[in-house]
């Protein structure tokens, strides 16, 4: 089995940054993408930014220019820097992660179990 465990969520104010974590364990033998998504009070789910297990990334338009995406494969960890932060981007920030385990044997998405944001003055 595979979980993923996000960190760093809190209470910041307008413009302010926060770094969030998310690290995936269990039996693993790959992982492929690796993405966070967020979920506003009476909102769907949305993308945030996504990066391959190569590098390469995509961003939502609302968060070009002021969140980064990056990973680090060899601690099967995937980070959300998040600069200049606005009061919209209030939500529940969820890690999801596309692994090949030893017990499934196929790739499938795992969800971490959210970590709150808050930008308020």
């Amino acid at each position: 089995q595979v979980q993923l465990v996000e960190s760093g969520g809190g209470l910041v104010q307008p413009g302010g940054s926060l770094r969030l974590s998310c690290a995936a364990s269990g039996s693993i033998v790959s992982i492929f993408d690796m993405g966070w998504y967020r979920q506003a009070p009476g909102k769907q789910r949305e993308l945030v930014a996504t990066i391959s297990s190569g590098g390469s990334t995509k961003s939502a338009d609302s968060v070009k220019g002021r969140f980064t995406i990056s990973r680090d494969n060899a601690k099967n960890t995937v980070y959300l820097q998040m600069n200049s932060l606005r009061p919209e981007d209030t939500a529940v920030y969820y890690c999801n992660a596309n692994v090949v385990s030893h017990a499934i044997g196929y790739v499938r998405a795992y969800w971490g179990q959210g970590t709150q944001v808050t930008v308020s003055s």
